[in-house]
């Protein structure tokens, strides 16, 4: 710098006074260095304003020593914030000029302005997360605001569309962000800075409304307080009373929230009554004082000094009836309190900003750093230890990752990049083959973190793995997942089902519902799902299965021949049919429907062609055709015998165990003295099958017998033996 250039010099020495001023050490070397080197590295710089491009890392510098006086480091740090990001300097030799907490700040606040640099706005939140997770150190966030702060009150050079985007940026992320910091008057500044550029004519028309009314407004609280400020200094208590400032993007806000207009919104008259005391109680004796002088409201008073709000802030909050029965909102704090509550760490941001799910971390986080500057007696001692020891680490349980072409992605802590692969879009996410994290191959159960940049590599021929399941954390990535899974398995079921079908039509063999049920659960499956999936998959034998079926069938068969013998020597034995009450030569035979033998309630009908068809009485076939002529009904009886016995067969079935074959025999023979003429059992373990052939009386003998065996432990089937079993 040139020792004619006055102006340059006036600057470094208006911030080198600054800095002694709110600084308690000051290296007057490092501040001159820095304006100097970031004089001569934005000489060529102009702003949109036409000012030198150094004006502006100096209001940046000023600022921070107005709004956050930490230390020289920082204002070192101020100066210099954008020379790597607008210059070809690199941050190597920042940290060899100027020392590595200084190129650290710089860096971080350089990283921070690319993550805003073309991203799309409605994803605010998430980088105000991630802007909180990846800065290591208090002071780079310090200069953003104050970087931020100094654009906004220039942005009028700016053309209309820059307007708007920056605006709207500050608005959604800046803003909320200083207030979680407890950075009031910065957050109200960028609020109605933004407000200012986006909706131009209604901030003109509340700053117009409220410039006519200040006059006003200001008479009235000079009316108002009069009387308090009589009352106050007969007690010889300190205090400082001022009207309360209301910022226009707030009265909009309640405005649009009340759907009111600007004049009913009551409480732009605001009193605030700061006590030069550390004591809390002489807040009770002014509050006494005002509820002495005007009529308290009492659902509008809060007692946070006796009952502080879980971020420790305090203040007694009323509002009155003032003169000419206007309402006025007052707050009473002791100094301490106000500092705390104005440009401390602690603000009201869970009070003001109505959050329904605020971060508990944030919240600890800041009474933390509350304690950290009250309970420390030395302000220097405070700051070096919430520079030395404060880390960022709001976000734990969450990551933030970039695509190749810079797009933000928010994953839960522990995602994989298969994770990161679904969250871009379902169809990466199923051709996901591998993924390269910061340029390097990594396996695909990688854990990702902050700051990574994630490529996916695809293939068409790739699809999701089960496996996969065991360590990707996104609840989309598992239910796409699942879903490729469950179509995949579908197609295995089918693929089951198609050879089940193939090889039942090969062998000419049927299955209704309920023998296919029956089968599945006899192996242990739960569904014909599973059922269909083992075939496919070769878990389950499906030739012996339907080879067990075949056998069975011929077996039917064959207990259909052996029914048939049997009918044919019962009906011989009793010696035919009666015909209305005699042998005849009509030509009769036995309905295939219902088989009727021996001892059956029977009756004939007529047919053409075939003579006479003997049904039992309750044959449904027969009482269909009865019902459409039953002139062709003819009366048939069985003979009667000498012994007035007629043979029946039982068909029985169970579990096999010793002592069955005894057990059966001997329940059949002990009810009415009944004797065997047959008796067959076999045994295909753990299940039996038999069939029984015996004379009784009656209908009613052989249903009796038929009822004792049902009641023998194990047997599971017991029936008339007749064709159709």
């Amino acid at each position: 710098m040139t020792t004619d250039n006055s102006k340059y010099e006036k600057m470094l020495t208006t911030l080198i006074e600054e800095a002694k001023k709110n600084l308690s050490k000051v290296d007057e070397a490092l501040l001159i260095k820095a304006f100097n080197y970031s004089l001569e590295a934005h000489k060529d710089d102009i702003r949109a304003s036409g000012e030198p491009y150094i004006v502006h890392p100096y209001s940046v510098a000023m600022i921070i020593l107005e709004e956050f006086p930490v230390d020289d480091i920082t204002i070192a740090s101020a100066l210099l914030h954008d020379v790597v990001e607008d210059t070809d300097i690199k941050i190597d030799f920042i940290k060899k000029e100027f020392g590595k907490e200084v190129a650290e700040i710089v860096d971080g606040v350089t990283k921070i302005s690319g993550i805003f640099r073309g991203q799309e706005i409605n994803k605010a939140e998430n980088y105000s997360k991630f802007l909180l997770s990846i800065v290591k150190d208090i002071r780079v966030i310090f200069v953003k605001f104050a970087d931020r702060l100094h654009n906004m009150r220039t942005l009028e050079f700016v053309n209309p569309d820059k307007q708007r985007r920056i605006s709207l940026e500050t608005l959604e992320v800046y803003a909320p962000l200083a207030h979680r910091f407890g950075l009031g008057r910065i957050k109200w500044e960028l609020e109605d800075l933004a407000f200012k550029y986006l909706n131009r004519e209604a901030y003109e028309e509340i700053a117009r409304k409220l410039q006519t009314k200040r006059k006003d407004r200001e008479a009235y609280i000079k009316k108002f307080t009069a009387p308090i400020i009589e009352e106050l200094d007969k007690l010889n208590i300190k205090y400082e009373i001022s009207g309360r400032p209301k910022h226009l993007y707030s009265i909009y806000l309640k405005m649009i929230k009340r759907n009111k207009p600007f004049e009913e919104i009551y409480d732009l008259f605001a009193v605030r009554i700061i006590i030069d005391s550390d004591n809390p109680t002489i807040c009770y004796t002014v509050y006494g004082i005002i509820n002495l002088i005007y009529s308290p409201i009492p659902s509008r008073f809060k007692d946070y000094i006796a009952i502080p709000k879980v971020n420790n802030y305090q203040s007694i909050h009323m509002t009155v009836y003032g003169p000419e029965g206007r309402r006025v909102e007052v707050q009473i704090r002791t100094r301490k309190m106000h500092e705390v509550a104005e440009k401390g760490f602690a603000a009201h941001w869970k009070y003001k900003e109505n959050r329904t799910n605020i971060d508990k971390e944030l919240e600890n986080w800041v009474n933390w750093i509350r304690e950290i500057f009250e309970n420390t007696t030395n302000k220097d001692d405070a700051r070096k230890e919430l520079i030395e020891n404060f880390k960022l680490n709001l976000y734990q349980n969450e990551v933030f990752v970039y695509t190749p072409k810079g797009d933000l992605k928010r994953l839960p802590v522990g995602s994989t990049p298969v994770d990161f692969a679904f969250e871009i879009h379902s169809k990466i996410g199923h051709h996901c083959i591998g993924a390269k994290v910061n340029g390097k191959i990594v396996p695909l159960d990688t854990p990702l973190k902050t700051g990574d940049q994630v490529e996916i590599l695809t293939s068409k021929n790739h699809h999701p793995n089960k496996n996969w399941l065991n360590f990707v954390k996104t609840s989309k990535a598992k239910s796409e997942i699942r879903k490729w899974l469950n179509a995949e398995e579908q197609e295995i079921i089918q693929k089951g089902k198609e050879i089940w079908e193939r090889k039942t039509k090969k062998l000419k063999l049927n299955f209704s519902n309920e023998d296919l049920m029956r089968i599945i659960h006899t192996h242990k499956y739960d569904n014909s799902r599973q059922f269909f999936k083992a075939i496919a998959q070769g878990s389950l034998n499906v030739d012996e299965i339907l080879t067990a079926k075949k056998t069975k069938e011929e077996k039917d068969k064959q207990n259909d021949l052996d029914f048939n013998k049997f009918a044919d020597i019962a009906r011989g034995e009793v010696g035919g049919i009666l015909i209305d009450g005699k042998k005849s030569s009509i030509l009769y035979d036995y309905a295939k429907c219902c088989n009727p033998i021996p001892g059956d309630p029977v009756i004939g009908y007529i047919t053409i062609g075939e003579g006479i068809k003997i049904h039992r009485k309750n044959c449904v076939n027969l009482i269909n055709l009865s019902s459409i002529d039953p002139s062709k009904l003819v009366a048939v009886q069985w003979p009667e015998t000498d012994s007035n016995l007629f043979v029946a067969g039982i068909l029985i079935r169970g579990n096999d165990r010793p002592g069955l074959v005894r057990d059966i025999s001997h329940s059949i023979v002990t009810y009415r003295n009944t004797n065997i003429r047959t008796f067959n059992i076999s045994s295909n373990s753990p299940i039996f099958e038999g069939k029984i052939s015996l004379y009784v009386q009656n209908l009613e003998h052989l249903n009796g017998i038929i009822e004792r065996l049902k009641k023998i432990k194990e047997v599971t089937f017991v029936e008339r033996f007749e064709n159709e079993l």
